[in-house]
């Protein structure tokens, strides 16, 4: 398995396929974006305008395995295209995108840190240490940083704990479902 960073121009509508299947049972999703074949639209538009760094995991044959999308400090996604590419894939339910991002800020860390927004692997790889080693990747970018994600299942918690992460809330979205936002502290 290789980790690298994803070419943005040719590798967003298969990372997108990934996440859609990695979030297929997820909470969130659920609940913001209903529509399971409306997702992997949206995760690639995600990846392309909202997102800074995405990484992706290979598999021997070059396939994506798993993917990550991390933003650094001060990062800034282009509203200007991401909104209405975002639009379009969601329609209104980018009501609920919107709320859900008003709701996370309130709660991530005021200080710079390194976010990461997504994290997935294909459903056939769970459990093979795929989101292991995209983890550990973008952890070694970020040394000396604070780290920021939320979780969105409560079983996923004691996998971030193994990597020095720690629950600092619990967050209730709107009519939906509980989130957890977790910090890792900086790590030299």
């Amino acid at each position: 398995m290789e980790i690298v960073t994803a070419d943005k121009a040719n590798d967003l509508e298969e990372i997108g396929e990934v996440l859609g299947r990695a979030f297929a049972d997820d909470p969130v999703m659920e609940w913001m974006m209903p529509v399971v074949a409306s997702r992997p639209r949206m995760f690639a538009a995600l990846g392309r305008y909202m997102h800074d760094v995405v990484e992706v995991a290979r598999d021997g044959s070059g396939a994506v395995a798993g993917a990550a999308l991390w933003d650094p400090p001060g990062f800034e996604p282009d509203m200007e295209t991401g909104g209405p590419a975002l639009l379009e894939v969601m329609g209104d339910r980018v009501t609920y995108g919107m709320r859900l991002e008003e709701v996370f800020a309130e709660h991530r860390p005021k200080e710079p840190h390194w976010y990461l927004a997504q994290i997935g692997t294909d459903p056939a790889l769970q459990g093979t240490g795929v989101g292991g080693a995209l983890l550990r990747s973008g952890l070694a970018r970020c040394a000396g940083l604070p780290v920021y994600l939320e979780s969105s299942k409560e079983t996923n918690i004691p996998i971030y704990e193994r990597f020095g992460f720690a629950v600092t809330s619990e967050i209730k979205l709107p009519d939906g479902p509980a989130v957890w936002g977790m910090l890792r502290p900086a790590v030299l």
